[in-house]
């Protein structure tokens, strides 16, 4: 953990921080994992998959309909009413599994298949430029709702959960397709016009599935249904998508094009050098041994390596990795804990989905105007959150009353969103923007991890395969564990600091600054979020 002050922050303008803040603004159900590390990837890949502006300027109701079109596509496909009511469903005389086939059985495939499919997914959504994997994730969905719609047995349960996992992974692709459509100076819109699509789309599916449980009183096979028509009409969207020319890793048209223009140059030197084209041995293998390092996904990973020697990168990617896995995992177990305490009477969970994705998207926004000295005071805002969470967790784990425990559901959704865009801040701030994506992804990766470590010794039937509420009870020791942490980290940051400052206020006055824990310029107050270049000697 970091016990080290740093100013963590790179040399990317104004502008592009205030957009990287409000890219990442809320978060979708519990189900659409980790959508916050794809917009921070994607939007990082904005810049590097730009062409020239005067492309767009020229046609400029191209772009502003494919723009639309995505958008469209965005929230048609989020729209999925019966999503918050799959556990009631489970539990149900429909279907008539037992809360320990749920708990223990099925849900923890949804984690294993998320873990596996992801990295495949991240590569393939650069190689073949974005639009076979949301086809890809079109088809999942309707699979997953065809086998709640048909199926009925719990192996066939389990494959649904296993194509759940596909179509999470599958998400990265539609928040970083839209960047390809335009230049760097749209790059805040587009974010903003593609992110809320989203959000949008699942608000009015939580309203709406609730409606339709409340008001309408239809079953939960009528309303599958429903969600299987929807879903079949994203995959038709998906088909209809136009296909990108370009991407961040694979597809780097103009800087491919130069490589290759200077590698025919050399090579024309080269000839006229060695007209027989006996180059020695050793020169060859220099130059295979360069290309090779010289690749964009290398050199990606050989700098990765610099990014655990930054104490504040290190930090927010510590949280990034411990933080979530406690989220999505809550998340991903809540629903069944709802079932066991209002025993399926009254069933509201739309209605609570959609108050938790409005107060989730709230508190991210607000974030964004958060103006504090976060290299001095970020573990101690962590810990002091992680410790309210992991009271909310106790409280949801022993309450009796099912209300109280949807009231510490959307707080805990709403305190661990606050903290997503400033998190993405303050890594992506000092990174370049193919790196940012690689370090994002990997933060999902390692978070993913630890998620199926957990459920396979805690949830899963071959490990311990506690009831759902001991499994709280494990998550709010586990929060319990991460606030011991930060708050030990923040106590010596802050000694350290006020240490440091009191020593240069008693040095000599004419002699250097201080180091990086110094107090922040007065004008980098202005700037949400700071820990820029202004707290930087």
């Amino acid at each position: 953990m970091a016990a080290d002050d740093t100013a963590g922050s790179g040399d990317g303008s104004e502008g592009e921080k205030e957009m990287d803040v409000k890219v990442a603004a809320a978060e979708d159900t519990g189900r659409h994992e980790d959508e916050d590390a794809e917009m921070a990837v994607s939007a990082h890949e904005a810049q590097s998959l730009s062409e020239d502006p005067a492309v767009e300027a020229r046609n400029p109701k191209k772009w502003e309909w494919a723009v639309i079109f995505l958008c469209f596509y965005g929230f048609m496909s989020s729209i999925k009413p019966g999503e918050p009511f799959i556990t009631p469903y489970l539990l149900s005389p429909e279907k008539n599994f037992t809360r320990e086939q749920v708990t223990n059985e099925i849900t923890p495939v949804l984690t294993y298949s998320y873990m596996a499919v992801l990295v495949p997914a991240f590569l393939l959504t650069d190689f073949l430029r974005y639009k076979p994997v949301l086809i890809i994730q079109g088809i999942s969905q309707v699979v997953i709702w065809l086998i709640l719609f048909l199926g009925d047995t719990l192996l066939q349960m389990q494959f649904m959960e296993f194509f759940y996992g596909i179509t999470m992974a599958c998400r990265v692709a539609y928040s970083s397709y839209i960047f390809s459509l335009v230049n760097p100076a749209l790059y805040q819109r587009v974010a903003g016009y593609s992110r809320s699509s989203v959000l949008l789309g699942v608000f009015t599916s939580s309203v709406l599935g609730q409606l339709c449980m409340s008001v309408g009183n239809i079953t939960y096979y009528t309303l599958n249904a429903i969600s299987l028509g929807f879903v079949s009409f994203g995959l038709l969207l998906s088909l209809c998508l136009p296909w990108p020319k370009r991407s961040l890793f694979f597809n780097r048209t103009k800087n491919q094009e130069q490589r290759e223009l200077t590698a025919v140059a050399v090579k024309s030197e080269l000839d006229l050098i060695n007209p027989k084209g006996e180059v020695p041995s050793s020169a060859a293998s220099r130059n295979s041994a360069s290309r090779w390092k010289d690749s964009v996904f290398v050199q990606m990973l050989l700098e990765v390596r610099n990014v655990v020697k930054k104490p504040n990168l290190r930090l927010w990617s510590l949280w990034w990795v411990f933080n979530s896995t406690g989220y999505y995992l809550v998340l991903f177990y809540v629903h069944i804990l709802w079932s066991k305490v209002s025993d399926n009477k009254k069933v509201y969970n739309g209605g609570v989905e959609a108050a938790s994705t409005l107060l989730s998207a709230m508190t991210a926004f607000m974030a964004g105007y958060v103006k504090i000295r976060w290299n001095v005071w970020s573990e101690l805002v962590i810990g002091v959150i992680t410790a309210v969470q992991a009271a909310l967790l106790l409280l949801m784990g022993t309450t009796g009353n099912i209300w109280v425990c949807y009231i510490a559901y959307v707080l805990f959704r709403g305190f661990y969103q606050f903290l997503v865009p400033i998190a993405t801040f303050q890594i992506a701030s000092s990174l370049t923007k193919e790196l940012c994506a690689l370090v994002f992804g990997i933060n999902t990766f390692l978070g993913t991890i630890l998620k199926s470590i957990i459920s396979l010794i805690f949830s899963d039937k071959r490990g311990l395969a506690l009831d759902v509420h001991s499994q709280f009870l494990v998550y709010f020791i586990y929060f319990v564990i991460l606030t011991v942490v930060y708050l030990v980290c923040a106590a010596v940051v802050i000694i350290r600091h006020y240490r440091n400052q009191a020593g240069a206020r008693g040095g000599a006055n004419d002699q250097a600054t201080p180091i990086e824990l110094s107090p922040v310029a007065v004008n980098s107050e202005a700037e949400p979020l700071s820990n820029g270049k202004s707290a930087k000697s």
